[in-house]
């Protein structure tokens, strides 16, 4: 107390007491009291009604039972607990109506979840594996894929095509010189697996029994979209099959429109799009090779048209017949 009579507050409560006051509440119950001048500089033992004034003499302390400060201490926790398991009751027999008439209704379906995080990703996409009974639409950009990811492609595609499941694929025309793709189609090729391959495609894609969609959200795809709106999912597929009827199946080769003598079709294709202003890495991304292999076509273009620079080459592509078909 302070000579206002007014409680002084302390840094701490009962259950976490200072050193010099535990000792001090020890000794007093272990003596049956204490002398003031032992707890002057410990004035929470008073604040915290451990200690009491001795009846029969004022220069003592009498220490408070610990069963009655405990008690004193739990009885306001017990009535807020009793309070609010009081609340979860009304709070449970107010909504019984309105639970009822939810229990009737069919289960809410999210048009689009954002899935982020790869873990959850998978999570995802498994569970509609898990759930798929006719079809699979995937469109795979880039190149080759690692072998961690084709062996859980091999998996993955046995596990449904083992029901009955039919599977198209979309690949660029960059994975033909993929071992591992290959590979990858020769084990699943005695399944209801088609593989085809295009130039250009979109982004990675999946649909699973045309009912759920799965896409990318971010560039390092740890974001994806789960959709599952009938029209966003049909509008996928219909994308899907205009890319599928103009790709070519993996067991034929790839033919090109008719170039220049010493301009491969790819070349072809690069310099479409360096006319187009699309820069190395753009071009590489779309076609589904490194920017390396990129780079070393545009080299081999540049030479085949006798370019020195980067502005000529523009200039000799756009006079040549490299893109009239």
């Amino acid at each position: 107390m302070d000579q206002s009579g007014a409680e002084v507050a302390h840094p701490h409560g009962v259950s976490d007491l200072c050193d010099q006051g535990r000792q001090a509440y020890i000794r007093a119950l272990q003596s049956g009291r204490i002398a003031r001048a032992e707890v002057t500089s410990i004035p929470c033992l008073m604040d915290l009604a451990l200690l009491q004034p001795d009846p029969d003499d004022a220069d003592f302390l009498r220490p408070v039972p610990p069963a009655a400060v405990l008690a004193k201490r739990l009885h306001p926790i017990e009535h807020q607990i009793q309070e609010h398991r009081r609340l979860a009751v009304e709070l449970v027999d107010s909504f019984d109506q309105f639970m009822a008439i939810s229990a009737q209704d069919p289960p809410i379906t999210h048009a689009i979840t954002v899935l982020e995080s790869k873990p959850r990703i998978n999570a995802a996409i498994g569970a509609a594996i898990a759930d798929c009974r006719s079809e699979v639409l995937t469109i795979q950009p880039g190149g080759g894929r690692s072998e961690d990811t084709l062996h859980l492609a091999v998996q993955r595609g046995q596990l449904m095509t083992g029901r009955g499941v039919r599977m198209r694929t979309l690949y660029q025309h960059t994975a033909r010189h993929s071992h591992g793709t290959l590979a990858y189609a020769e084990i699943m090729a005695e399944g209801r697996v088609e593989i085809r391959t295009l130039e250009e495609l979109i982004e990675r894609l999946m649909i699973f029994d045309r009912k759920v969609a799965f896409l990318p959200a971010s560039d390092d795809r740890e974001v994806a979209l789960e959709i599952r709106h009938p029209g966003l999912v049909e509008y996928l597929a219909n994308v899907f099959e205009q890319f599928w009827h103009r790709a070519v199946p993996l067991v034929e080769p790839v033919t090109y429109e008719p170039t220049p003598t010493g301009i491969s079709g790819v070349q072809r294709s690069i310099a479409k799009l360096l006319i187009d202003g699309y820069v190395d890495e753009a071009i590489a991304r779309r076609l589904g090779m490194n920017v390396r292999t990129c780079r070393a076509h545009i080299a081999k273009l540049a030479a085949s048209l006798g370019s020195g620079s980067r502005a000529q080459l523009g200039y000799l592509i756009a006079r040549s017949n490299i893109l009239d078909s």
